[in-house]
C-alpha cells in the first residue's frame, strides 16, 4: 500500500525527502508566463510584466533572474488555516505592508501601517496575498531602488502577470510548502 503526505503526494516508505531548491523558468512562448519545478513535479505560474531580467529597478515589473533564499511565510488567517511549512509563519495583520519607497529609511522591509495608507498592502480584498512566502530578494544589503517586495503568492485568474513576484496556484501551495527544507532557494533563471 502506497504511503501519502497531507497533500496528497505519494510517499516512498519512512521520511519524505525535502527540497533544498525550487526552479523557475520563463516559457518560451510568453516570457510573462513560466513554470516552478519542485523535485519531479512541474506547475505553471505567473511571472513579473517585464519577464525575467538580471538588472532589476523598482517598478520595473522584472522577475529578477537569481537565487533567492525563501525567508517565512505570510498567510491570512482570517482566510485559511496554518500552513505546513518548516520555514518561519507569520500571520498577516491589517496593519502589515511593505514598503516600496525609495526614500523611506524601512525600504524593501514588512512595517506597521494604518490602514488605507499607500504601501503595498498584504491585507488585500482579493486573495493573492493569502499565502505570500518572501523571497530573499535586495535584502543583504538592501539597496535603495533596486526592487522590493519580490514574493511568491498565489496567481490572478487567468494567469495574468505580476508586478516582478512568482505566482502559482493554492494547490501548488499546500503541495510544496510541507516539502521545502528550512533552507530552500529558489533558483529563477
Amino acid at each position: 500500500m502506497r504511503n501519502r503526505d497531507r497533500t496528497g503526494f505519494h510517499l516512498p516508505p519512512g521520511r519524505p525527502r525535502l527540497l533544498a531548491s525550487l526552479r523557475v523558468f520563463a516559457s518560451v512562448r510568453d516570457r510573462r508566463k513560466g513554470f516552478l519545478v519542485a523535485g519531479g513535479a512541474v506547475f505553471p505560474c505567473a511571472l513579473g510584466r517585464s519577464g525575467i531580467g538580471t538588472l532589476k529597478r523598482e517598478g520595473d515589473g522584472r522577475t529578477p533572474r537569481a537565487d533567492l533564499p525563501l525567508r517565512r511565510v505570510l498567510y491570512r488567517g482570517d482566510r485559511i488555516g496554518r500552513p505546513l511549512s518548516l520555514l518561519p509563519l507569520r500571520i498577516i495583520g491589517p496593519r502589515d505592508a511593505w514598503c516600496d519607497d525609495v526614500a523611506d529609511r524601512r525600504y524593501n522591509r514588512l512595517i506597521d501601517r494604518p490602514p488605507g495608507e499607500a504601501e503595498e498592502r498584504l491585507t488585500r480584498h482579493d486573495h493573492l496575498y493569502d499565502v505570500i512566502v518572501e523571497l530573499g530578494w535586495n535584502d543583504a544589503p538592501v539597496v535603495r531602488g533596486r526592487g522590493s517586495a519580490i514574493f511568491w503568492h498565489l496567481v490572478r485568474q487567468g494567469f495574468t502577470p505580476t508586478a516582478g513576484c512568482v505566482a502559482v496556484e493554492r494547490h501548488v501551495f499546500a503541495k510544496v510548502l510541507p516539502r521545502l527544507a528550512r533552507r530552500c532557494v529558489m533558483t529563477i533563471c
